[in-house]
């Protein structure tokens, strides 16, 4: 299993710190998140995607995933006018361009919260939207994964029937699934599910810890899952791809220092 570093941490940071704590600590590759001051999908499609392909080049480092910052910050294709709406799949259109610009495998797009619009008026909305960013991605040769979100980001297919049934419905070539462990753990359900319902549709795995009660990714070993066993079963259930160690903003003071001890802590679940 592949393990990458997740670079939302480092927004208070140089990038190229990110990238030197990826070949110091033994992470196999990057996952860039898209906002500023680095990763911005317009600011990559100018002058930073340079910056961005020297520092692979540099480090000998991939960036194998990009993760655009979207959901309200400020687009949100779930949520708004159809203006808004128009808006939103531009600015991740762009974001694929992006992805696929400085090498990624493919660009990550999550579920965002539609403000309860009404069940048939949000699906049809969350199936128009996925569609055209993955056609947009089809077109570049690139892939597009899905992520679903836990009940307190998302009102749109936070549990695994409904995300895999979203999935299996649009059948497109191009669009793929993932699984992040805290969605769910948070709701009961196992982990190790995400591989068996989605067989050859899951390309992606952020690999945290949790507290149980929240959306919160803790380094693991600080929270109550039983990280270890799930790590296994997923594995077991045929998985053995890229897992990115998503630490977010709660360690943003010192994101050196949790992304050694969240790599450490993995790898020694593994033994």
């Amino acid at each position: 299993m592949k393990f990458g570093l997740f670079t939302c941490g480092y927004q208070r940071a140089a990038l190229e710190d990110a990238f030197a704590d990826t070949v110091r600590f033994g992470y196999d590759y990057i996952e860039l998140w898209g906002g500023r001051p680095h990763g911005f999908a317009p600011d990559l499609l100018s002058d930073d995607g340079a910056e961005i392909r020297g520092l692979i080049q540099r480090f000998g480092v991939p960036v194998r995933v990009y993760t655009p910052e979207h959901n309200a910050y400020p687009y949100n294709y779930m949520l708004g006018s159809r203006r808004q709406w128009e808006d939103s799949m531009e600015y991740l259109e762009a974001a694929i361009r992006a992805g696929a610009a400085i090498g990624a495998e493919y660009t990550l797009v999550s579920l965002g919260h539609s403000g309860g619009l009404p069940p048939q008026e949000r699906t049809r909305r969350l199936e128009r939207s996925l569609l055209r960013l993955a056609d947009a991605a089809q077109r570049l040769g690139h892939a597009l994964v899905v992520e679903n979100l836990t009940p307190w980001e998302s009102d749109a297919c936070t549990n695994l029937a409904s995300y895999a049934a979203l999935l299996e419905r649009l059948d497109h070539p191009a669009l793929c699934g993932m699984c992040d462990v805290v969605v769910p753990f948070v709701q009961g359900e196992d982990p190790a599910d995400y591989p068996r319902r989605l067989g050859s549709r899951m390309r992606h795995l952020h690999l945290v810890d949790s507290d149980g009660i929240s959306e919160t990714h803790l380094v693991p070993g600080e929270g109550m899952m039983p990280l270890g066993r799930v790590l296994r079963d997923i594995r077991a259930a045929g998985y053995d791809g890229a897992a990115t160690l998503e630490l977010v903003t709660h360690y943003i003071d010192a994101p050196s220092r949790y992304a050694r001890l969240a790599l450490e802590r993995t790898k020694e679940l593994m033994v």
